[in-house]
């Protein structure tokens, strides 16, 4: 065999494997045929059975007379969803992103993460919450939770939806172990591997690497300060049918945006057109100062799924989240739980937070933050002026920022560069599907009161802007 023929038989053995090991290609499924997988290679037929005999001599896959090669599931490697798509830059990586976030030193500083300093938790409330639980009956602190969660809790967001107009039974809501688990859950239940996901791009970065857990295929569509680019959408949708689309229509992450009425109205008419269910994460609908529009509101939780969790507001260590939903798609979801979790969050974090919810304390404890937050984004913003770093849209609430870079500068340079000064940046490009955003930041305003982020910064931008001149 030529050494030209054997690289490229070895080429095809690796794009084989893997897309066996990224599960594209499950245990019992079909190879393509020999001429249909060398028109797309590009190489010889007789390349490809080269390629497929020496799999099948490995085990890998296994020929059937007449039928083909298939999948045999032996030499299956772990499922590894870090490496699934295309090689990415390490400072864009969803998930190495997270992990400098969360397994950061306390030394390192986060303007780049995802939630707000302890001190601004009401940990006083919490505390009491927890010395009452430990001072009453021994269930709550030893057994399972029950499928649904706790009532107590349950009704407290029932009553908190139908404030803001909608109206939602007992059946239609149920508590999660946490706002991510409740995504999982609902991908669980509506998405199948192969199936097309649409998110706004950019979106939260961690639904992209739950998604690649799910071995969906991800599609992104522009957003602009009211919502999704309607125009964009609609092309998406007619093109790539997806099963979901998922967002954040208040104080979206990582931009600030909120969705505009009219926005939201043409968003709905446009999934009911093509049947696409969608997943409203209302994580930050506390921070904002007056409700924006809902489309589990406005849908009235049709085809709309809302999801929530209490892991900004009041603490991330008491771990709970919900969905509410159409009470039949809530019934399969329970089964769903307890045959991943058995039952539901765990007593101790839901009573918890349902004796923090019950007082008056809590409105006093966002009164608070909100206040707060007015005028750490004021400080933040003014203190990034300087370095030629300007919000791209100025929010309504929350404790995000979404900047741009001077000279459009490339921001995985700026975080790499900051993160080996002991500063976690959030590059733009982590949260777009298309890659379209590298020359914006997300920056967590509650996180940079410490004078050395703005001094990272700019040292960073002074070499990036360095090595450019040079």
């Amino acid at each position: 065999m030529a050494a030209g023929e054997g690289t490229r038989t070895s080429a095809l053995m690796l794009a084989v494997r893997r897309r066996i090991a990224t599960r594209a290609l499950a245990p019992g499924d079909r190879l393509p045929s020999v001429r249909s997988f060398a028109r797309t290679m590009g190489v010889s037929p007789s390349t490809v059975v080269e390629a497929y005999d020496r799999l099948a001599a490995e085990g890998t896959i296994r020929a059937r007379r007449g039928s083909g090669f298939y999948v045999t599931g032996a030499n299956l490697p772990p499922l590894a969803v870090a490496e699934m798509g295309a090689p990415r830059d390490r400072a864009v990586d969803p998930f190495w992103v997270s992990r400098q976030s969360l397994d950061a030193d306390p030394t390192v500083l986060k303007p780049g993460c995802g939630w707000l300093p302890a001190d601004w938790m009401p940990g006083g409330a919490i505390r009491r919450a927890l010395r009452a639980l430990a001072r009453g009956g021994d269930a709550v602190l030893a057994d399972y939770g029950g499928t649904l969660g706790a009532p107590a809790l349950r009704r407290l967001l029932l009553a908190r939806f139908a404030e803001e107009g909608l109206a939602a039974a007992p059946d239609q809501v149920m508590l999660t172990g946490s706002g991510t688990q409740a995504i999982d859950l609902v991908c669980r239940l509506l998405l199948r591997p192969g199936d097309t996901v649409l998110v706004d791009d950019p979106c939260y970065f961690n639904f992209r690497a739950l998604l690649a857990a799910h071995q969906v295929r991800i599609v992104g569509a522009p957003h602009t300060p009211t919502g999704p680019d309607i125009a964009g959408f609609e092309r998406v949708l007619a093109a790539e049918a997806p099963r979901l689309y998922i967002t954040n229509s208040a104080l979206h992450n990582p931009t600030g945006a909120s969705l505009s009425p009219s926005t939201a109205h043409r968003v709905l008419t446009a999934a009911a057109a093509r049947d696409v269910t969608i997943v409203e994460d209302d994580i930050f609908a506390d921070f904002e100062p007056d409700p924006s529009p809902r489309l589990a509101v406005l849908d009235g939780l049709d085809r709309v799924l809302r999801i929530g969790s209490f892991s900004k507001t009041l603490s991330a260590s008491l771990r709970c989240g919900y969905v509410a939903a159409r009470a039949d798609w809530i019934r399969r979801l329970v089964d769903l739980q307890i045959a991943t979790s058995f039952g539901g969050p765990s007593p101790l974090a839901t009573e918890a937070i349902a004796a923090v919810l019950s007082g008056g304390l809590y409105r006093k404890h966002l009164e608070e933050v909100r206040r707060r937050l007015v005028q750490a984004r004021r400080r933040a913003t003014d203190r990034l002026a300087p370095l030629g770093i300007v919000p791209a849209i100025v929010p309504r609430g929350g404790f995000y920022l979404w900047c741009r870079l001077p000279d459009d500068r490339d921001s995985a340079v700026v975080a790499r560069r900051c993160l080996a000064e002991g500063v976690v940046l959030a590059p733009g490009n982590v949260f777009s599907v298309s890659q379209s955003a590298a020359p914006f930041l997300r920056f967590n305003v509650a996180q940079m009161d410490d004078e050395r982020v703005f001094a990272a910064l700019e040292r960073a931008l002074r070499r990036e802007g360095a090595a450019d001149a040079g």
